[in-house]
């Protein structure tokens, strides 16, 4: 049996899969977890039909899984990083500061803009959401905006920040496959992401004008319980600036972290009389406050390892599920087919995009979504005469920036982790990854003319 499926039999197995997820994930509001178990299981055997050996699937299965190892042991160490930082005051510490800094009306511009510098400062989108952009849900979910809305304008900053960083793996990632400089890269982002900016600082002003309902007097209680509750100090941000230090320093995430939730144990240890065993629980599970808010202790209750293997174990079955859908064929069927019709600027940028969307969707990784498109179109670029910094713009804002809105994706899945937001809520307010790819698109269809390849 031909082990290679035609291009309509690609197409129809990628619309049944979607249609599956669809109607499980947003017609009965399931978790992805179980929708993409069943498809997994049902692409498991369609393999098996196709004249797949049990050894070829299980090869595939392992080949998908691979990238992700390094991404969820992040999440783990960032679940860690979360409960000290908690435990230590550090976001205590972030929260009170900035209701003494931020204006109620301009508090999500302010959260999309600080998140977006910080993102360009650390190079890391998850980074920023898991430390900055938490105290900012906090600040939000106090002053009378809604989670979603909040959770909008951090991912929008952290991944516009991500987008623009020379320390973002993504960034890096997608220079490297267009063969461009870094820098000249990032230069050329500005011609999707700052209209992209523009658009979404303008679409948070005014969304924020009339969706708060914070009474002053309650936020100073809240500042009152937090300061007794949690020891708020600058010397409680002294964690923040490792961080910050070990992105400048271009030191690799992992390690980072590591450093980042130690110093906040160390401060733990120095400020509370609290025995190892309870800092290795509150690490293993999270920290729980117990002020006397409730919505306090439900702002400050999260973080610990247990709180990030659901995001852990729906990222393996996504990337096994990816895994799959390469090893049969069927996702390089489709975009080779589709590298057979670029005859334009419009359609060679536009179905390069789109490439990237399909494969957050179908297969839910960032790093395939820029390598697959990139690595097929690369040739397309150079032969349609189109500079290369078209081809590595596309694949950042099509690629990295959509897979923060792909409920299955790595970064979707790690963001509900964090936030406790889902990715169907803060969708509509995610600006950002909504805008950047539209405009990137529009831009191919202004360059239908023969543009002479900038070597």
């Amino acid at each position: 049996m031909n082990k290679k499926s035609s291009i309509k039999e690609s197409i129809a197995v990628l619309v049944v899969l979607l249609a599956i997820l669809g109607i499980l994930i947003i017609g009965f509001h399931l978790t992805p977890h179980i929708p993409i178990l069943i498809v997994f299981m049902g692409l498991l055997f369609y393999g098996k039909f196709r004249g797949f050996s049990w050894d070829d699937i299980h090869a595939g299965i392992v080949q998908g899984i691979t990238p992700g190892i390094i991404p969820i042991l992040i999440f783990l160490l960032i679940g860690v990083l979360v409960a000290s930082w908690i435990l230590a005051g550090t976001i205590p510490t972030i929260m009170v500061y900035g209701f003494q800094l931020i204006s109620i009306r301009f508090f999500l511009p302010t959260a999309f803009l600080v998140c977006t510098i910080v993102g360009i400062t650390v190079g890391s989108s998850f980074t920023t959401i898991s430390t900055i952009g938490i105290a900012f849900l906090g600040i939000g979910h106090l002053l009378g905006f809604s989670d979603a809305m909040t959770t909008g304008a951090v991912v929008s900053g952290a991944f516009l920040g991500n987008n623009c960083s020379p320390l973002s793996d993504t960034t890096n990632l997608a220079a490297g496959i267009g063969g461009v400089n870094l820098f000249d890269h990032i230069a050329a982002m500005r011609y999707t992401d700052l209209p992209a900016f523009i658009v979404s600082l303008i679409l948070y002003t005014l969304l924020g004008q009339n969706s708060h309902s914070a009474d002053l007097s309650n936020i100073t209680g809240m500042i009152d319980k937090m300061e007794a509750s949690f020891w708020i100090s600058p010397w409680t941000l002294i964690p923040l600036v490792i961080l910050f230090g070990g992105a400048i320093k271009k030191i690799p995430a992992i390690p980072t972290l590591l450093v980042g939730s130690s110093a906040a144990v160390v401060l733990a240890f120095i400020h509370q009389k609290i025995t190892i065993q309870k800092v290795a629980d509150i690490l293993m599970n999270g920290y729980l406050a117990q002020t006397s808010d409730e919505k306090l202790n439900t702002l400050l209750s999260r973080g610990g390892i247990m709180s990030m293997l659901g995001s852990a174990s729906l990222i393996l079955l996504a990337l096994a599920l990816g895994g799959l859908l390469i090893k049969y064929e069927i996702v390089g069927t489709i975009v080779q087919t589709l590298r057979e019709k670029m005859d334009r600027p419009s359609r060679l940028i536009g179905f390069t995009a789109l490439s990237s969307i399909g494969i957050n969707l179908i297969v839910g990784e960032q790093y395939l979504s820029i390598i697959l498109p990139g690595e097929t179109f690369k040739g397309s670029f150079e032969q349609t005469g189109l500079r290369k910094t078209y081809l590595t713009r596309t694949l950042a804002d099509a690629g990295a920036a959509v897979n923060s809105l792909v409920p299955w994706g790595v970064s979707g899945t790690f963001i509900m982790g964090t936030m406790k937001v889902s990715a169907l809520q803060y969708l509509p307010f995610a600006y950002f990854p909504l805008f950047a790819p539209i405009f990137t698109i529009i831009i191919g269809f202004l360059l239908n003319k023969k543009i002479k390849l900038d070597k």
